[in-house]
């Protein structure tokens, strides 16, 4: 009979950690986004702040057993802030040679390699690269490795319920997940739970994969572990009291936007093309239909953005996604919107490049093509999230600022913030303030490019509203009547008055705060977007080692803060670590001439604290 889904009672010594970091890595077919989340769920419910890292292939299906087809996830969790997914590994959960091979760099020294030795096979072996087998030579001596025959008990836990053995190997995730369940103390029901929804309709398959569960959790507290393999207790963090839940970035863009259309008045209507890292907030969005958003996946690049401006030129909010292949696609595009000026939001999901690139890998490399990548002068708005969580407050922002400025906003995220995830308070609704758009009614005197005279904003008006018919294209307009111009000193003013719309909303941005440190010194470590983790960290351990050092976190990238150029220079060095080869650095340089400097990588990976605090100690020690 299989084990009840009631917690087995334990009295094991545990060891008390600050933190740990985990990693559950497999073929991609073995499950382990699924794995990983569900040890996210525990985790998140037991307390613990944490941040996590999915990582997965690009081949829909890599062959079997290769390093192509490696799927991870990484999980950083404690009793402290947690503000990354971890640099060095405690553990490795690895389900074959492929992952053991693609992740064990990774590993501290004196780390825990957890191992299915069972798929250790020669073949497997072969695949995977490996001359000789790392289970019986020596070179897995600086860690702690414990071999488990995973594939034959998960067999043996399963067999009661009829399954072949392809599919009672299926399983096998789910006993890695019960035995780490147990090393760490958590508590099986909501994944117990969560099986019995999923697979109400197999009821089979859902009691197979909880005697997996509970079978990994039983060989935990019964087997004869090595004594290096200890049992583990993380405490329960010190967080703001409140309601959390788990979010990733790609899920609070959504509500994001959904938050700002109803705080705007306006229905929205949501225009995309698929691609990777975007399409999970086409995917969430396509759910929300209860709170008036419709969902449109179009033919190509180009006719979804050109449908999202049909939508704000019909009175609605326009939003279009996509990754930067795509934004590629979208600028001619972007241009009329800009041209024709209608709210318009665009989401850039961030991914390695160029062209196709690394789709699944994450990068800031669209920075540049953000602020400057369009045909002739042609300003707009960019921000950038920092954090799953910030994705929603800067949805947010780019709505309000798009409809009170009549102007495109750029909202910049990347492959790890979208599939990254954290806890998340989730706020009070009533907090937030609502900036309703307003449509002109009153035809006297009317023409499209009336602007507001504190905004620069041209008026907003519904088609077929009695009066006020008009057209807008993207020829050239005359400023005071909205008719096609092709004068010279009109052309002039029309391009001044654009740039100077989106110079003056700098006015209605907050002042740049430092996010730690003093507001001059010696070193000013400066970042935007998905950096902001190991930035924070670096910085705090550097302040706590006595070191002069701030840390300066952007979110507005196009205007600047008004007050940035005067704190830059209240700094001996201004440091900027980015995921690309020095793109805001460039932005820097340009509009304040101060000396910042590049850290960079491009290697489809999230920087590593212990990266930016070498760096950094380099730079004061110089």
């Amino acid at each position: 009979m299989a084990v009840t889904a009631e917690e087995i009672q334990e009295d094991v010594p545990r060891s008390v950690l600050e933190s740990a970091v985990i990693r559950f890595a497999g073929d991609s077919g073995d499950g382990m986004q699924l794995t990983g989340s569900q040890f996210t769920l525990a985790t998140a419910l037991a307390g613990n702040d944490l941040a996590t890292f999915p990582d997965f292939p690009a081949e829909i299906r890599a062959p079997v057993g290769t390093t192509f087809g490696v799927s991870a996830f990484q999980i950083n969790f404690g009793a402290r802030g947690i503000r990354t997914s971890g640099d060095a590994l405690d553990v490795l959960v690895a389900m074959n040679p492929a992952a053991l091979k693609s992740n064990v760099d990774d590993v501290r020294p004196g780390g825990l390699l957890i191992i299915d030795a069972g798929a250790f096979s020669k073949r497997n072996l072969d695949k995977a690269g490996f001359a000789e087998n790392p289970l019986t030579d020596d070179s897995l001596e600086k860690y702690k490795v414990l071999e488990v025959d995973m594939s034959r008990l998960t067999v043996e836990a399963v067999k009661e319920f009829g399954l072949s053995t392809k599919d009672s190997l299926r399983c096998k995730n789910m006993w890695a997940l019960g035995l780490i369940y147990w090393m760490y103390g958590r508590k099986r029901q909501p994944s117990i739970d969560w099986l019995n929804n999923k697979f109400k309709k197999l009821p089979d398959v859902a009691s197979a994969n909880i005697a997996a569960i509970n079978a990994g959790h039983a060989f935990g507290e019964t087997a004869e572990m090595p004594a290096e393999v200890s049992a583990y207790i993380v405490p329960a963090a010190d967080i703001e009291p409140g309601l959390y839940r788990t979010v990733t970035g790609a899920e609070a863009i959504a509500w994001g936007l959904v938050s700002g259309s109803q705080l705007a008045d306006l229905d929205m209507v949501f225009c995309s093309y698929p691609i990777t890292p975007a399409s999970s907030v086409l995917h969430e969005l396509a759910n929300m239909k209860h709170y008036d958003v419709q969902t449109f996946q179009a033919e190509d690049e180009i006719s979804a953005a050109c449908a999202a401006i049909g939508v704000s030129y019909g009175g609605s909010l326009g939003v279009t996604s996509s990754s930067g292949p795509g934004v590629a696609l979208k600028t001619e595009a972007m241009g009329l919107a800009i041209s024709i000026e209608l709210p318009l939001v665009i989401v850039n999901s961030q991914r390695a490049g160029p062209s196709t690139g690394m789709p699944t890998k994450t990068e800031q490399s669209d920075l540049y093509q953000a602020v400057y990548g369009r045909n002739a002068d042609s300003p707009l708005v960019v921000l950038a999230a920092r954090s799953p969580g910030d994705c929603f407050d800067v949805a947010i922002e780019s709505v309000r600022l798009s409809t009170k400025y009549m102007t495109p906003v750029i909202l910049l995220t990347d492959g790890y913030i979208a599939n990254a995830s954290e806890p998340w308070l989730i706020p009070d609704f009533d907090d937030y303030e609502p900036f309703p758009a307003t449509f002109r009614d009153n035809p006297e005197d009317f023409h499209p490019y009336i602007r507001d005279s504190e905004t620069l904003g041209r008026v907003w008006v519904k088609p077929g509203t009695p009066g006020l018919e008009h057209r807008v294209g993207g020829i050239e307009k005359s400023y005071d009547s909205g008719h096609i111009s092709y004068d010279p000193d009109n052309h002039q003013k029309m391009t001044d008055i654009r740039a100077a719309k989106i110079k003056g909303i700098a006015n209605d941005i907050p002042l740049q705060e430092v996010d730690q440190g003093n507001e001059s010194g010696r070193v000013a470590v400066v970042g935007w977007g998905s950096t902001y983790g190991p930035i924070s960290r670096a910085v705090s351990v550097l302040r706590d080692k006595g070191e002069d050092v701030s840390h300066i976190h952007l979110r507005y990238i196009n205007p600047l803060p008004r007050n940035l150029g005067e704190l830059l220079k209240g700094f001996d060095k201004v440091v900027v670590p980015e995921m690309n080869t020095g793109q805001l650095v460039t932005l820097l340089r340009s509009e304040y001439l101060v000396p910042a400097e590049g850290l960079n990588k491009v290697n489809g990976q999230p920087f590593k604290i212990a990266e930016i605090e070498n760096a950094v100690r380099a730079r004061l020690e110089s």
